[in-house]
This record gives C-alpha cells, sequence and structure tokens, in this order.
C-alpha cells in the first residue's frame, strides 16, 4: 500500500510547497476530500492511444444535432462497407474507417468508463496511433490521415469539447506527406486545432494549457523527442505570466512527454538513454528543457502537470510527485497509463481524471480493468491567500492509499540527492580504487556521481555512467555504456586548462586509454541515436539489397553491412577517414557478459 505522510511530505498530512509560507500556513492541514465550491469542472485525461486500424471495413454512422451550442454525437457500426458521404440534409453522415473491433474494444470501452463520469472537457496527451503497419500498405499508421479521421471520430463520440497534444508518433506519416509543415497541417485539421498548443478556461479563473510536439523529420538526432518549438515556448511563458497566481488563477499544463525536473518515474534503458524522455530533450535555441521547471518554479499559479509517453500504470509511489524535492514549485506532476492492455507495459489499464472547484482538485485514477472503477490519488487544496509579497500561493496535499506496483519490473532511472552518501565531491584521481566498494562500476548496485569542473554533473548507475542536468540532477542521457565500462578503472583529472578530463584505463592492459570527450555543446551524454527518417531510408536500402543478392547469389548466405557518413574523429583531412563499412545492426550491450 501507498503511504505518504509526515516522513514524505511537510506536515502531519500535508506539503507546504514553498517554505517561505510556512508561517502564514503552518495551523493549515490538507484534508482528505475537498470542501465543497460555488463551481466544479470535471476533466478527463487519456494517456497514449494508439489506436490500431485493422482490415475489416465498418460503417460508422454519426448523428449530429446542436441544442443551444452544444454538440452531441452518438454512432453505430452495422458491420457493412459504405462510402463516404456528405452530411444530409437531417443532419447525419457515414464514415466508413477501417476498425477492426477486436482491437478497439479496449479503447471503445474506455470511452464508455470515461463518459460515465460525465468530464466537462477531454484531453488527450497524444501518441494517436500506432506506430506499425495496421493496413497492409507497408506504411505507418500513426500520423496518416486515417489515422487522424479515426481518432477524430473517437474524440467526437465522447459528445463533450476536447483537445489534444502531439506527442512523439503524431507526425510520423512519413509516406503520405513529406514535410513536417505538411503533416501538421494536417493533424491541426483533421482534429479541429488551430495550433499545436492550446488553452482552454475550463472555469472561472482556471485553464486547460497543453503544448504539442512539432518535429519529426526534422529532428536533429532521435524523431521521437516530443519538441516544443520556440515559439510555443514563448506562447507558453507569456500566457502563465499574464495570470498571476495573486489574480486568483489556476494552471493545469499537458504535454505528451514530462518535463525536465518533474520527478516522476522515467525509463532510463528506454527513453533517458535516447534523448526521448524529457520535453525537448535535446534542446534547441529558444526550447532548452530547463525552460519549463523554470517557469514551474517562478510560476505558484501552475498546479498541475500531466504527462503520457512512458505507458506506465499509476500505480507506483512517482507517478505522482508532489511539490519540493529539487525545486519543483507550486506543482504536482502525474503520469498518466493507457487504457488498452496492448499498449500497457506492466498490463494495467489506467487514465486520469481531475475534479475540481475553487477550493483546489482531486488526481483520480480511472481503472478500466475494472469496470471503470473511480479510485481517488490525491487530494490538493489551495491556501486561503498568498504570501504577503505576493510572490506565491502554497499548494497542500494529501496523498490517498492505493495498491504499489513492484519497483523491480520497471526500474526507474536513479536521481541523484543531496546527502545521498553517493556523491564525490572534488574527484582527483581513480573514482573505483582496486579493493574499495566501488571497485567494479559494471556492477549494477554500484552508485555515484560527482560534478566536473564545467559544471556537469557524471554519475555511474546501473553499470553505465550517467550525464545529469546539473540544475534538476534528472539524468540526460548515457556518456559509458556497460560493454565499455567493464573491467575499466574511471579516472577524473586536472586537464591543466581550467577544467577535468574523464578517462578510462585498464589495469590488465594500460596502453588502451579512453577519454570521454565532450560533446561540441559541452554536453556529455552520447546524442546516438539518429532521425528515424534516415533510419527508414537505410533499412529499405538494405532489404533491397538483400532481395537483391538473394535472387543474384540463392545458394549463399549474405551479411548486407551499410557504409556511412559523415564520420566523427579529429582528422582533419579525409585521406586519413576509413570508410570501412559496418553491421547494419549493433550489437546489444545491454545483453554482454563480463568479458574484459
Amino acid at each position: 500500500m501507498r503511504t505518504v505522510t509526515a516522513l514524505c511530505l511537510g506536515t502531519a498530512s500535508a506539503f507546504m510547497a514553498t517554505s517561505a509560507h510556512k508561517p502564514k500556513l503552518a495551523a493549515r492541514k490538507a484534508t482528505e476530500t475537498l470542501p465543497e465550491g460555488e463551481f466544479e469542472y470535471r476533466v478527463a485525461i487519456l494517456g497514449d492511444l494508439h489506436v490500431h486500424s485493422g482490415v475489416v471495413i465498418h460503417t460508422l454512422f454519426i448523428t449530429e444535432r446542436c441544442d443551444a451550442g452544444e454538440r452531441f454525437r452518438t454512432a453505430q457500426r452495422d458491420g457493412a462497407a459504405a462510402r463516404d458521404a456528405s452530411r444530409t440534409d437531417a443532419g447525419t453522415r457515414v464514415i466508413t474507417a477501417q476498425v477492426d473491433p477486436r482491437d478497439l474494444d479496449h479503447t471503445m470501452e474506455g470511452r464508455e468508463h470515461m463518459k460515465a463520469h460525465n468530464p466537462d472537457f477531454v484531453v488527450s496527451l497524444g501518441d494517436l496511433g500506432e506506430s506499425k503497419d495496421c493496413t497492409e500498405s507497408k506504411q505507418l499508421y500513426a500520423g496518416t490521415t486515417p489515422c487522424f479521421k479515426l481518432v477524430r471520430d473517437y474524440f467526437d463520440g465522447f459528445g463533450v469539447p476536447f483537445d489534444v497534444v502531439g506527442g512523439n508518433h503524431d507526425l510520423e506519416g512519413i509516406d503520405e506527406f513529406n514535410t513536417d509543415a505538411e503533416n501538421l497541417e494536417a493533424y491541426l485539421h483533421h482534429l479541429g486545432k488551430d495550433t499545436p498548443q492550446f488553452c482552454h478556461e475550463i472555469a472561472p479563473k482556471t485553464l486547460l494549457v497543453g503544448l504539442g510536439s512539432t518535429k519529426f523529420r526534422d529532428a536533429t538526432y532521435t524523431s521521437h523527442e516530443v519538441f516544443v518549438d520556440a515559439e510555443q515556448v514563448k506562447w507558453f511563458e507569456e500566457l502563465v505570466a499574464s495570470k498571476p497566481a495573486e489574480e486568483g488563477w489556476s494552471i493545469f499544463c499537458f504535454s505528451h512527454a514530462p518535463i525536465i525536473g518533474s520527478g516522476v518515474r522515467v525509463l532510463q534503458e528506454n527513453h533517458v538513454v535516447n534523448g526521448c524522455c524529457w520535453l525537448n530533450h535535446n534542446g534547441g535555441p529558444g526550447a532548452a528543457p530547463q525552460n519549463f521547471i523554470d517557469i514551474v518554479r517562478r510560476s505558484p499559479q501552475i498546479k498541475g502537470w500531466f504527462n503520457g509517453h512512458f505507458h506506465l500504470s499509476h500505480d507506483y509511489e512517482d507517478s505522482i510527485t508532489f511539490p519540493g524535492g529539487n525545486n519543483r514549485g507550486s506543482c504536482v506532476f502525474a503520469q498518466t497509463g493507457c487504457m488498452t492492455a496492448r499498449s500497457s507495459r506492466d498490463g494495467r489499464r489506467h487514465s486520469r481524471f481531475i475534479r475540481g472547484n475553487e477550493h483546489g482538485f482531486e488526481i483520480c485514477t480511472v481503472d478500466h480493468s475494472k469496470g471503470g472503477v473511480l479510485r481517488l490519488d490525491a487530494t490538493v487544496t489551495y491556501a486561503d491567500e498568498c504570501a504577503a509579497d505576493g510572490e506565491a500561493c502554497s499548494t497542500l496535499v494529501f496523498a490517498h492509499d492505493h495498491e504499489d506496483y513492484d519497483h523491480d519490473l520497471w526500474f526507474q532511472a536513479y536521481v541523484p540527492q543531496e546527502g545521498d552518501g553517493c556523491y564525490i565531491e572534488n574527484p582527483d584521481g581513480v573514482i573505483n580504487m582496486p579493493g574499495s566498494e566501488l571497485d567494479d562500476l559494471s556492477d549494477p548496485n554500484a552508485v555515484c556521481w560527482w560534478h566536473m569542473k564545467d559544471g556537469a554533473v557524471l554519475g555511474v548507475h546501473n553499470g553505465m555512467i550517467i550525464e545529469y542536468d546539473e540544475s534538476t540532477l534528472a539524468p540526460l542521457g548515457m556518456v559509458v555504456s556497460r560493454d565499455e565500462l567493464q573491467g575499466r578503472r574511471v579516472a577524473v583529472v586536472d586537464n591543466g586548462y581550467g577544467g577535468s578530463t574523464c578517462l578510462l584505463y585498464d589495469d590488465e592492459n594500460n596502453s588502451e586509454v579512453t577519454v570521454v570527450q565532450p560533446n561540441e555543446d559541452g554536453t556529455y551524454w552520447r546524442k546516438v541515436v539518429r532521425n528515424k527518417m534516415y533510419r527508414t531510408r537505410e533499412k529499405r536500402n538494405v532489404d533491397a539489397a538483400k532481395k537483391f543478392i538473394q535472387k543474384v547469389l540463392p545458394d549463399q548466405d549474405h551479411d548486407v553491412m551499410s557504409s556511412y557518413g559523415p564520420y566523427i574523429s579529429t582528422v582533419g583531412q579525409v585521406m586519413g577517414v576509413s570508410t570501412k563499412a559496418l553491421p547494419f545492426k549493433a550489437e546489444d550491450t545491454t545483453k554482454l557478459t563480463k568479458s574484459r
């Protein structure tokens, strides 16, 4: 069972979001139930949908009728194929979609579960379609026109207003659209959006604000980074500043990926090391990942931030993180799961639901595997007034008990903490001396971290060297892989120019020394995952080569390799560079045994 009491929060059952407010609010206790208010709002929050269209064709009849400006839609299947038809005078239109009901059962069931709780608004956290060939067309389904049309009708079926933030798969229609701009235009058009971002006033002085991803083909590194462009970041910053806490505003934020510093559970060996964990993980002009936590820290009107992306349920202690810990402002961060078993990593089917009023809000879980039952996870109440200096208003959190899932199955990325006993102060020389507790840094249980002189934070966790964000200490990515660290000593030495050098060497092979060079931008983590557009094109070329060589030399085994460019080294002349071919698939270092 989950128990969050005085040990984790600031008071008997509550956390004071800002230490400066403790004298004013010390007598105030968080309540288990939200006080009754003059108004109420209910918001349904959907995690990654990844709808999967099959090859069975069904016809959807959508009936529209308008009453006082409100739109209601009902849908039914008749099992017969029909052509698209325009809306008739009677207000009925016929839409055909390639829908396999066996695949969409959980999705449709989940919608009924959410509707049963009477939401006023629906927010989708993106990743609308399955990133697979679902139509036997040899094309990915996510990010295509059929995908957008299907999910639009799905959202319309809620019968209440909705909005969407784009995820890392929502511009993946790489065979239908040539550019991100074309793909984004189709996404916006079919979902009835004007911009990738949104802002809705759901109740008096209560905003729902969403930020959507706008880059896939144009990604410098991995296409699966959730990237919010500089224009959106500027818009978001100005919007938040225009709705100050001292005027009574409350803002709930939504993005597909979490922001750096949120503290929610992430997957180190999937999203962290691949550079697609945090919102704007790889950064860019006007779009640094730290922008968002900086805004949260100075904006107590931001009360909650919800993300999807990881396909994990809500049954982890860090599925929700409360204000505090590395300075998270006055914001509660909440992970959102998936409603389908096919998309869930841990098999649990969860969505989020918010109930709120002028006094605060409740964060709930809709458990789709239990008939859509609503579980109360946290009650958040606002302070009666702001601090005397007008800089912030506090939030108080009551965390409710619920079943706690097996943490070891989906191991969270380690986040260094001051005073955790793992910090190496002023490293100078060998980190893992022979015979010390850190002798074998490839041991998954070995943990330590330190600062380089340039301010970068490096550490060892789960047999790898990881870089951490200097401000939030959130993991950024892998610096040294397991296979490279096995049997090696790690040393940090002065470079003679005011900085420090990290190097690896082998006790048994002293002639082999590896300098861990920083990237050109000053970071250390290896941005090695390339844009999916290029990787897809190269894979298709390799497949074509395999098909050709098997036809020409059918009686032989073939090892198809590729040569790549550009090549990164210290060589200044092209004649000093080898163009030796490399295997198309790299060896999986996670399966290597200790060999050094």
